[in-house]
């Protein structure tokens, strides 16, 4: 089945291990980005170049203010229930997260997701879908990985230069 044709990414369920998760606002896609997602390139670089579009766009910006506080206590409040939460970076419109899987990811997702969208879009007094259908995931290998990942992670509001960068990073380890 060619690319063009796949709806999802494909998902490695793995309860017990540490994944790096990203998943955007709905409204943040736009033609750029299904641009770089139809190239013929490994998933990585494709994340990687859609990650870099997406901090310097404005589209989808709605996690911020008040919806960045709702979402920073809704991901602590759900830690040892369907995941063990190490880290997450909540950008403008997109965010990425660290955890230790507890249950199916597409559970842990569905509580994410789901559980938040209804509320966000009622604080913001809009209607509609609010998250992407889709997320990308990667199974963490090793500690390397897990230290670059945790790192990109750390940095990636302050490489975009927002002024609230600090309050849009949280760990466990700081």
């Amino acid at each position: 089945m060619s690319y063009e044709n796949k709806k999802f990414l494909p998902h490695l369920d793995m309860a017990g291990y540490y994944q790096f998760v990203t998943f955007r606002t709905y409204d943040s896609l736009d033609d750029f980005v299904l641009k770089i997602r139809k190239k013929d390139i490994p998933d990585k670089q494709k994340e990687f170049e859609v990650d870099q579009y997406l901090d310097r766009s404005l589209k989808g910006c709605y996690l911020n203010g008040a919806v960045l506080e709702y979402l920073k206590k809704y991901f602590i409040g759900k830690d040892k229930t369907f995941y063990e939460l190490i880290a997450f970076s909540i950008m403008p419109n997109h965010v990425h997260m660290i955890f230790k899987q507890n249950d199916n990811l597409s559970k842990i997702m569905q509580q994410i997701k789901g559980g938040t969208s209804y509320k966000i879009n009622k604080m913001l007094q809009r209607e509609g879908k609010f998250w992407e259908d889709n997320y990308y995931d990667k199974v963490i290998r090793d500690k390397r990985h897990f230290d670059i990942v945790y790192g990109y992670i750390k940095n990636n509001a302050l490489k975009a230069n927002l002024e609230d960068a600090k309050e849009r990073f949280y760990s466990v380890y700081e």
